[in-house]
């Protein structure tokens, strides 16, 4: 009889450990998992057992694929399974293409004549998973805002980055979830990077690998107005809660549908943009409405200069962007004061209040629009499709 022998934390068993079990069975007739109990687990790797070691024996002993599950025991994060493996004496040691110790096992298999066998690591259908992303997706909220650039857009491109310069924002209300998404598609406010935290992926690395910048993730998990610096990676210059823009902040739905992808290579002014981001980052810094709307309005300016459509006076505006990369989408409106929002939200239907959003004490709840306008977006028909 053939003997084979796997070790592993296997701390959330999925279809990629599934997967890894039936081709190391395939190998020969009897197939050994040695696990670390959970004290060992996190002596030697600081990870924390998700189950009970009672639980983890049960959970591994009904796979089908697994003949015995013996106890990883020795105080060596190398080998944890020696002991276990010299005395169970397998034939085969297999082991994943990323495997971290592969000449200690190595060494291991040719003290005692074993042979050593590296897998490919990979799961059913041919998605690779990891104990790391499920648990990322466990602690996923449930519920998260969208945001409002107010200056410094494409200098969170890493190509695009200036150092020394600023990207401003500030994540709002009302919440999206996987449930509940209020806003239309091509929106312009992030809804790829709040559709990647939603879901437990690595948001930053997900709005990168589609030609864009970091700022939309950045600003949803960390929520706030927040100023960040110019560069590869989202690195906080500071932040409040945006207090002094509630009731001043509104968005509106210009019914064109935006590309943010597809607008990145277009040509435009990167100093008159960082120029803009520097006066944004002195109103957000002093909390100052007037301020901050000659950094929005110096934004303006910018994407008028790359083509854009002027946008539509509503009520008593004192500022107003396209959000994210434009020609589309939504756009910020400011108003110095709650009143002067409320009478532009009476005189026009595609208009919506929107709230700064700043998470605490890690509170996740949903925040609703008022009734009225959701029957609103009713009545309009909105697509409400997911990104």
């Amino acid at each position: 009889m053939k003997k084979v022998f796997v070790s592993g934390a296997f701390n959330v068993l999925h279809a990629g450990h599934i997967q890894f079990f039936k081709e190391a069975r395939a190998l020969g007739d009897y197939l050994i998992v040695s696990y670390p109990p959970a004290d060992l687990l996190w002596k030697l790797y600081e990870k924390k057992s998700v189950l009970e070691d009672a639980d983890k024996q049960s959970v591994l002993s009904s796979v089908s694929y697994v003949d015995e599950v013996v106890l990883s025991t020795d105080e060596d994060a190398s080998l944890s399974f020696r002991t276990a493996f010299l005395q169970c004496k397998p034939d085969i040691l297999a082991v994943t293409t990323d495997d971290l110790y592969l000449d200690a096992k190595r060494a291991l298999c040719q003290q005692v004549g074993a042979q050593l066998v590296v897998l490919p690591k990979s799961a059913p259908e041919g998605k690779a998973t990891s104990s790391t992303q499920v648990v990322e997706r466990i602690k996923a909220p449930i519920h998260v805002p969208l945001r409002v650039d107010f200056a410094g857009g494409w200098l969170d491109v890493p190509e695009n980055a200036i150092p020394g310069e600023y990207v401003v924002n500030c994540s709002v209300s009302p919440t999206v979830s996987l449930k509940e998404w209020l806003y239309r598609q091509g929106a312009g406010m992030g809804g790829s990077g709040g559709w990647s935290v939603l879901n437990g992926w690595d948001p930053v690395k997900s709005e990168l690998g589609l030609g864009v910048g970091w700022q939309d993730p950045a600003v949803i998990a960390e929520t706030g107005a927040c100023v960040w610096l110019s560069g590869p990676k989202p690195v906080l210059d500071f932040k409040n809660t945006g207090e002094f823009l509630r009731g001043c902040m509104a968005v509106y739905d210009t019914r064109i549908k935006h590309d943010t992808p597809g607008l990145a290579a277009l040509k435009r002014n990167f100093n008159k943009i960082a120029k803009a981001a520097r006066v944004a980052r002195l109103g957000v810094q002093e909390q100052d409405i007037s301020v901050l709307a000659v950094g929005v309005q110096l934004s303006y300016q910018v994407q008028l200069d790359e083509g854009m459509e002027p946008l539509p006076t509503i009520g008593e505006v004192i500022a107003h962007k396209y959000c994210g990369g434009g020609h589309g989408g939504y756009a910020l409106y400011l108003y110095e004061t709650p009143e002067a929002r409320a009478a532009a939200l009476e005189s026009c239907e595609y208009l919506y209040p929107i709230e700064p959003y700043c998470r605490t004490f890690g509170k996740d709840e949903p925040v609703p629009w008022e009734p009225k306008y959701v029957e609103r977006l009713r009545r309009q028909n909105v697509q409400k499709d997911n990104f």
